[in-house]
């Protein structure tokens, strides 16, 4: 039959990819085939067979996707650019050669370990439940380390006002804005302080503005009382 033809094409295919002998691969095969349970079940109970039993489910599931019995799995996949629109593309980019620099491992995580030594070259060290924190507040699949997006909700949630001012996040988010791998610590401390600094001259500043709009309101609304009273008083000698 056409269906087993591309089954068995597909099984020697996998087999090929995991190094499993042509022999094993077709016992395989025969035990996946339906209306044939008995194979298939000795085989999963068996604890030596349990490579052949899986070899054997995903051809199994393989087939039923083919005849039209099972719908394969869809797989999400993961779009910083159109998930995260309030960064622009240049900021995504800086962020996603953050996170590379610091997954030392290479493998697409940041674990405790990596963050550890991400926050101690920022400048910023963490004890160790520091750092279980940090990871705990974006940590959305419990998996106790930081993928590339769990990484960027840091920016957003920072940018947002979701983080506290004495967290390791909000450190983290403030002092990523520079290059601290060219701009040293010291740079990056300095670089710190003056924004610090800065946001101090620019809250003062608002403040100033705001006493001075608030100055020109009680002004106007004591002319208005004056002119209320007046009219009041020159109603009272014309009557």
């Amino acid at each position: 039959m056409a269906s087993e033809e591309l089954a068995r094409k597909l099984q020697r295919r996998l087999a090929a990819e995991q190094g499993t002998p042509a022999a094993e691969s077709d016992a395989a095969l025969a035990a996946a085939r339906p209306g044939d349970p008995g194979p298939r079940e000795s085989q999963a109970a068996s604890p030596d067979c349990g490579g052949k039993s899986e070899l054997a489910e995903k051809l199994t599931r393989r087939q039923d996707i083919n005849d039209g019995n099972a719908a394969p799995r869809l797989t999400k996949v993961f779009n910083p650019y159109t998930e995260f629109k309030e960064f622009s593309r240049k900021q995504i980019k800086e962020m996603e050669a953050m996170f590379k620099r610091f997954d030392s491992g290479k493998d697409g995580f940041i674990d405790l370990m990596e963050l550890k030594l991400m926050m101690e070259k920022l400048g910023a060290p963490q004890t160790h439940l520091g750092l279980k924190n940090m990871i705990k507040e974006v940590d959305e699949d419990f998996d106790g380390k930081l993928s590339y997006r769990e990484f960027l909700l840091i920016f957003r949630k920072a940018a947002a006002g979701e983080l506290q001012e004495e967290s390791g996040l909000m450190a983290l988010a403030r002092l990523s804005e520079i290059d601290v791998s060219t701009e040293g610590v010291m740079g990056a401390k300095d670089f710190f302080e003056a924004k610090m600094q800065a946001l101090s001259v620019g809250s003062k500043f608002e403040a100033e503005i705001r006493e001075e709009q608030e100055d020109r309101k009680r002004q106007e609304l004591e002319r208005k009382q004056r002119r209320a009273a007046f009219k009041e008083l020159q109603s009272t000698f014309c009557s």
